[in-house]
């Protein structure tokens, strides 16, 4: 099995796509892993079936692709594999991440990437939903990009306040994690660094306040954008399976976790990819010169 035995079969005009013909459990040649990459970079977020995946081979295809995250502050991970986040939920532990967002965005350098490993679904219910937003970018009016263009904005932890302000002693707590997790200043456009192309940089989970606006003027800025962004055109709907595998561009999607499925469980694996080896590799050859 090798690269030339890969398809790739779009799901939408605009976003995702589903690849067949490979065994992700086998130690991949470079060639097939290019080309996994690749289909990443034209459809930003990319789907296997059927892939009975060991935690071993989640790990080893995560770092052909970069370097894995160190444990996750919150979430719990698989045994003896702590860049392996476990996402378990049910009645008892409702999910958080119900909501659009692109991932921590509240830090300096946001992840490239995520490869999320289905091992419990339930019957109905829990899909994934993803958002282009080149897509998003490009439909904007000539003005507003305009406007845009030189605009940067606060991200912080955002929905995660809601695990820390309550409870006893929450003031403190929710101090202490504002100081753990920080907050980061982004360019509401960002430019790919594959691809050179712009597109909108600003979530309803972690973006707080556009700089240099007051609030007021801040809060209609950013609902105006979130409404923007939330067009069934610009987006894909996956259906979980068990051994069904997304992996996605974070720099340039969103991401929204449907919880339609409770009181039924519900179990991924998630491995988070800080740098884009690929991308590490063109900017060092061009500092090269």
């Amino acid at each position: 099995m090798s690269a030339k035995d890969l398809k790739v079969s779009k799901l939408t005009p605009t976003i995702g796509a589903e690849l067949s013909g490979i065994d992700l459990n086998r130690d991949l040649d470079s060639a097939s892993i290019n080309a996994i990459y690749d289909a990443l970079i034209d459809n930003l977020v990319i789907f296997f079936r059927d892939q009975d995946l060991s935690p071993a081979a989640h790990l080893r295809l995560a770092r052909s692709f970069g370097e894995p995250q160190p444990p996750h502050p919150v979430y719990p991970h698989v045994e003896d594999f702590e860049n392996i986040m476990v996402l378990a939920n049910d009645a008892k532990t409702p999910p958080d991440t119900d909501g659009w967002h692109a991932d921590v965005t509240y830090q300096a350098n946001p992840p490239f990437a995520s490869i999320l490993c289905a091992r419990e679904v339930p019957e109905c219910g829990g899909d994934t939903q993803w958002a282009n937003m080149y897509a998003a970018y490009d439909a904007l009016p000539d003005g507003m990009k305009a406007d845009l263009a030189d605009m940067t904005a606060v991200h912080d932890l955002g929905d995660f306040r809601n695990n820390f302000a309550t409870g006893p002693n929450a003031n403190e707590k929710i101090i202490s994690a504002h100081g753990r997790f920080g907050s980061a200043v982004h360019p509401v456009v960002m430019h790919h660094p594959i691809t050179g192309r712009p597109y909108l940089f600003v979530n309803e989970g972690f973006t707080q306040h556009i700089v240099g606006l007051v609030a007021r003027q801040s809060r209609r800025l950013i609902t105006y954008l979130l409404d923007h962004i939330n067009r069934p055109e610009y987006q894909v709907r996956f259906r979980w399976q068990n051994g069904s595998i997304a992996m996605w561009d974070n720099r340039v999607t969103q991401h929204y976790a449907v919880a339609d499925y409770l009181p039924a469980s519900r179990c991924m694996h998630r491995i988070t990819v800080i740098n884009d080896a690929r991308a590490d590799q063109r900017a060092a050859l061009a500092e090269a010169g």
